[in-house]
């Protein structure tokens, strides 16, 4: 994605019309790409409409691109050839792999405190994923955890909800798996747990992490060198999921379709999943509520995301454009109760803390994960939709599945990263 490579392959990027020369366009004339589609690219859609329709407000022009590897891509192309957008959307795991190749300019946080955000309005966790090498490179607009749905028919047939209607905390594996049996038998499926793996390598490495993360396990990929981990609580943690995929508790072949039917026709007790298939269900009429994955190993994890506003490197970016865009991204963070709808959680504390967002069900149930959240460890070849997660699919799938024990799918999936590793960054 260097020299000549990456300018010949800019012919591809050239044609989008929100790719025009910054020099040819007015100041409050703001080109902006994202890859959010489906129910969130219609509330990101409302929301630009809504600042849009105050005094003052710049015009800013949506292009949508496909989510995954194409989008960043084409990005990545847009930024080295002079060619990038005002302003842009990625997931907050995959700044790191941009940010220290110059593909990212940095946010001016005086120019944001004169419209009203502040370092202090964003949890911590958030905070740090927003800052690469000490330079504010992305301002997260939501956090989208792991987390566990429950069907509230079944869990108050089951006798698992408490008095405040809410499904009883669970603080070890052993009253963990009672609950789940209790669901499963009052579940028309017989099964209390739903979980799609099957080729979703993105999926199978979200409940591995937040699982590996409440055993205290970590990990670090070094440049150059090799991935370090903890490979005990590698083996304790792949053994716990296959206990939740064992056919008894949960059903041990269900790729994420299934998985989602399962849940969303009232088939089964509860379901790991993203908070962004909240919607989904609550327009099919589930009974459901959710909560943080219980933490029955030590405190709880929740692997999360986040969708953050990048701002795309430019040669000569125009002062008063770039002054419009951090007015563009303040409004939409202090509106974003729209985007909670979706079931992310807003990065910007005042909104959560607003008595409207405790109003909020099920979104309220899980805001505590803002102190809980397990991000990706920075690569560039880490985050939402990476090779990372990819390969993690190729090789941990075969010991879901029970082809091979934990340990072998875990060695060849190290091994992939760490031939990772020792090749330079394409950014």
């Amino acid at each position: 994605m260097q020299g000549a490579g990456a300018l010949g392959a800019l012919g591809a990027v050239g044609a989008l019309s929100s790719c025009a020369g910054s020099s040819a366009r007015a100041a409050d004339d703001i080109a902006f790409w994202h890859l959010l589609s489906g129910p969130d690219g219609v509330t990101m859609g409302e929301m630009l409409d809504g600042y849009m329709a105050t005094d003052g407000a710049a015009s800013v022009t949506q292009t949508v691109l496909a989510w995954g590897a194409p989008y960043y891509t084409k990005l990545a192309m847009a930024s080295a050839g002079g060619r990038a957008p005002d302003l842009a959307v990625m997931h907050a795991a995959r700044v790191p792999g941009y940010a220290p190749g110059g593909l990212l300019d940095e946010w001016d946080l005086d120019l944001l405190g004169e419209f009203g955000i502040r370092q202090e309005d964003f949890p911590e966790l958030i905070w740090e994923k927003m800052v690469v090498d000490g330079k504010l490179t992305a301002i997260a607009l939501d956090s989208h955890p792991f987390v566990l749905y429950y069907n509230t028919e079944i869990a108050e047939a089951a006798g698992v909800l408490g008095d405040d209607g809410l499904i009883l905390p669970t603080d070890n594996p052993e009253d963990f798996r009672a609950l789940a049996l209790e669901l499963g038998g009052k579940a028309p499926s017989g099964y209390g747990l739903s979980f799609g793996y099957l080729g979703d390598g993105s999926n199978q490495w979200r409940m591995f992490s937040t699982y590996y993360t409440q055993l205290g396990g970590t990990i670090e990929l070094p440049v150059g060198g090799k991935m370090v981990y903890q490979e005990e609580l590698v083996v304790e943690t792949a053994e716990w999921i296959l206990s939740l995929i064992d056919g008894e508790v949960g059903n041990p072949g269900h790729d994420g379709g299934t998985a989602i039917s399962e849940f969303a026709t009232g088939g089964s007790g509860a379901f790991y999943g993203g908070v962004w298939e909240s919607g989904n269900y609550k327009s099919q009429g589930v009974p459901f509520d959710m909560t943080m994955v219980p933490g029955v190993f030590g405190e709880p994890a929740a692997y999360a995301d986040s969708h953050a506003f990048v701002l795309p490197h430019q040669m000569s970016p125009d002062p008063e454009r770039r002054r419009n865009v951090h007015a563009v991204v303040a409004e939409l963070l202090k509106n974003s109760i729209s985007w909670a709808a979706a079931g992310h959680i807003p990065a910007y504390s005042p909104v959560v803390e607003d008595p409207a967002y405790a109003e909020l069900v099920p979104q309220s149930h899980y805001a505590d994960a803002v102190d809980h959240l397990v991000y990706d460890p920075p690569a560039w070849f880490s985050g939402s939709g990476s090779d990372f997660h990819t390969y993690f699919g190729n090789d941990m799938q075969n010991v879901w599945a029970r082809r091979v024990d934990p340990l072998t799918g875990w060695n060849d999936f190290v091994a992939r990263i760490n031939a990772l590793l020792l090749k330079p960054t394409p950014m």
